[in-house]
């Protein structure tokens, strides 16, 4: 059994958050003689590294009950904290909810098959968020969806809405927006009455008795033209407003309204030029509060940790790793701006993954212990040397080890023989390798060299 410290624990995490800043094809490539990544390798054997990733597990399969069928019981401990943080989060009056995709193409029975998303494959999320991405709450998809407890049935779509909305107070009127698939009557009126008010793009045939202009009729009438429709369902007045500009847009809505009207630019094909087109108030707010989870999934893209592994829970894993870091980063520039700080003052994100890199990796701790003799290798000898100070630098060792072509010649004008460790000075030179060597009976540094 793997033993394992938090510590140690502690400086595999910052080595993950490393990986992602500076990005290589392969992990081992992080140890390799090539390009030796010293704030890695300095830290934890890849020996060691790579145990603990085969080994790392969120639970412990022997305690698993035989009628479990929670198809996330590998990592529900994590998700159970994750949850129980991001919903002691105060809730900001304006909240979205939108899918999230985590790329993934391996093997599970949780992968879903969007073809209308950036990556098609992946683990689907549905995510409660703020404006600037903040998130509240979370769900996996992993199969039907049930009915909120203490909710009305409001099918997939609308249950999972209650669902991610269970721990935010009520009749606090705070703003909801979602797109088509959530929107329809029975969840917006819901919600109405439980005091928070909504609005979402919605898909025509869930607007059942209302009858909406066609895309080609709203056309005939230009660009900009609107049609509103109100209605009362269960004293509760809904408006259905359509807005038509490169094609039309239904949107359904319990609070906003269609004025006032703002003017927007448009380009228009035909004239070849900028034209104004009037768009309704309800579109604006839409636009502008509808994209906390967009600009959520555009930060996680930027440093995603890329471990390849065949195990599916490690890529979630490794996701919340990434979402942790996002969420302090949202919550540090959201102090930095109250305490009115400069703008060059506040780290930008990657700054501020890698000082938690290397907090993780450094505070309080010591660097990986190294068993065994010490190389003798020149690649090694010569990172040593390095680090003493400036060094010229050496032949590739596909060039200095392939037994072609070099040969010792004597030159007028010495210099210190180029083995690591040797302060010898001699007239001898590699004619292919461009370096002064020793080649005396004591001291054959030139076949050592070349070994």
């Amino acid at each position: 059994m793997l033993r394992l410290e938090k510590d140690e624990l502690e400086q595999f995490i910052g080595i993950l958050y490393l990986m992602s800043i500076v990005k290589l094809p392969s992990t081992r490539m992080y140890w390799s003689n090539e390009l030796y990544f010293e704030k890695v390798s300095a830290v934890m054997t890849l020996n060691r590294f790579e145990k603990i990733k085969l080994f790392l597990h969120c639970n412990d399969n022997r305690q698993r009950p035989e009628n479990c069928t929670d198809k996330l019981y590998k990592i529900r401990p994590i998700i159970n904290m994750l949850k129980e943080s991001f919903i002691s989060l105060k809730h900001d009056e304006i909240l979205c909810i939108d899918e999230q995709v985590v790329p993934f193409k391996g093997r599970s029975s949780l992968k879903q098959y969007n073809p209308h998303k950036p990556k098609k494959w992946g683990f689907k999320f549905y995510i409660l968020a703020s404006v600037d991405g903040l998130v509240n709450n979370f769900e996996i998809h992993s199969g039907s969806i049930d009915v909120c407890e203490g909710q009305p049935d409001l099918k997939a779509s609308g249950n999972i809405v209650m669902h991610l909305l269970v721990n935010v107070p009520r009749h606090k009127w705070h703003k909801l927006f979602f797109d088509n698939w959530y929107t329809g009557f029975d969840l917006v009126k819901t919600l109405y009455h439980q005091g928070i008010a909504c609005t979402g793009t919605v898909r025509t045939n869930r607007l059942p008795n209302i009858k909406m202009p066609t895309d080609g009729e709203l056309k005939k009438e230009g660009r900009g033209s609107t049609a509103i429709r109100v209605t009362t369902v269960d004293n509760v007045e809904l408006c259905t407003i359509k807005w038509f500009d490169n094609r039309g847009v239904a949107l359904l809505t319990s609070y906003e309204a269609v004025n006032p009207i703002n003017i927007v630019n448009r380009w228009d094909r035909k004239t070849k030029r900028i034209v104004q087109v009037k768009r309704p108030s309800v579109v604006t707010t839409y636009n502008t509060y509808m994209g906390g989870v967009d600009l959520l999934d555009g930060m996680l893209s930027l440093y995603r940790i890329h471990i390849r592994s065949k195990k599916w829970y490690h890529k979630l894993i490794w996701h919340f790793f990434d979402l942790i870091v996002v969420q302090a980063w949202i919550l540090y520039c959201r102090d930095m701006k109250k305490s009115q700080a400069l703008k060059k003052d506040i780290f930008q994100l990657r700054i501020f993954k890698l000082k938690v890199a290397k907090c993780l990796v450094q505070s309080d701790k010591a660097l990986s212990s190294r068993r065994g003799r010490p190389s003798t290798s020149v690649d090694h000898l010569h990172r040593l040397k390095r680090k003493r100070g400036p060094a010229a630098n050496l032949p590739e060792p596909s060039t200095r080890k392939d037994n072609i072509g070099y040969f010792p010649f004597f030159v007028d004008k010495k210099g210190r023989c180029k083995y690591p460790g040797c302060t010898g000075i001699t007239k001898v030179f590699c004619e292919k390798c461009k370096v002064h060597l020793c080649f005396t009976s004591n001291s054959n540094c030139f076949r050592k060299f070349h070994e």
